[in-house]
């Protein structure tokens, strides 16, 4: 590692630390965002803007550090927000959190891994160039995939950037309309889990896989028709 990697580093491990020493995640529960509702809403009502910009830079903070608590910031969105609003609002800095937290893993760790194990990550690579969109939306579907993991394991690969911002804000979109709908009704939410049904997330495993399986069934079809 350069000088300006170990920095970065350090200023990321700091940063994680502090959030943890200082308890920070209490602020990140159900109980709490019910308890000042009403204290958001006057605070949303006198200071639109102030309210949205420190909310948009807030949950790009969380998730670019891959800190808990983007699902209840979600659910904020929707309780202060509303439904469009807080969807916009949380699509773009989910996204861009997400890009973030992507670039961190790919400049700090990426050069190290792909050296070491080169050998063994060329399928994985040329998979991801192949077919890194359709691999990258199934997991933003798929809801047993953890958010933060899916964004440091693709810095290690070889997608494009662009194409992560891309397919990111595509796939996270139906789940980021879920939970921002759920939390226009918060007094209704006892926790995080019933938000997701067996059904909704068998729903989303479906529509996310479908375009992958989509794709592999063209392509057997085209090899098969140049073999013929």
């Amino acid at each position: 590692m350069n000088k300006t990697q170990i920095t970065l580093l350090v200023t990321v491990i700091i940063l994680v630390a502090l959030f943890f020493i200082f308890d920070l995640g209490r602020y990140f529960n159900l109980e709490f965002l019910k308890e000042q509702q009403a204290v958001m809403d006057a605070f949303y009502e006198r200071e639109p803007l102030t309210t949205t910009v420190s909310y948009f830079l807030l949950y790009v903070i969380i998730t670019g550090l891959s800190l808990p608590g983007a699902a209840i910031l979600t659910l904020a969105a929707g309780a202060i927000f509303g439904l469009l609003w807080g969807t916009i609002v949380v699509s773009f800095a989910s996204t861009i959190g997400a890009t973030l937290a992507f670039l961190v893993s790919r400049y700090l760790f990426r050069e190290a891994i792909q050296g070491r194990f080169a050998d063994k990550l060329t399928a994985i690579n040329r998979g991801m160039d192949e077919e890194g969109a359709f691999y990258l939306f199934t997991l933003r579907l798929v809801p047993i995939f953890p958010f933060f993991i899916i964004n440091l394991v693709m810095g290690l690969t070889t997608i494009r950037v662009l194409t992560f911002f891309l397919v990111s804000q595509v796939g996270m979109l139906a789940g980021t309309i879920v939970y921002v709908n759920a939390g226009t009704q918060i007094a209704k939410v006892e926790q995080l889990k019933d938000i997701a049904s067996p059904e909704l997330i068998l729903s989303f495993v479906l529509l996310g896989i479908f375009p992958l399986l989509a794709k592999k069934t063209v392509d057997y079809l085209k090899r098969r028709k140049i073999h013929r």
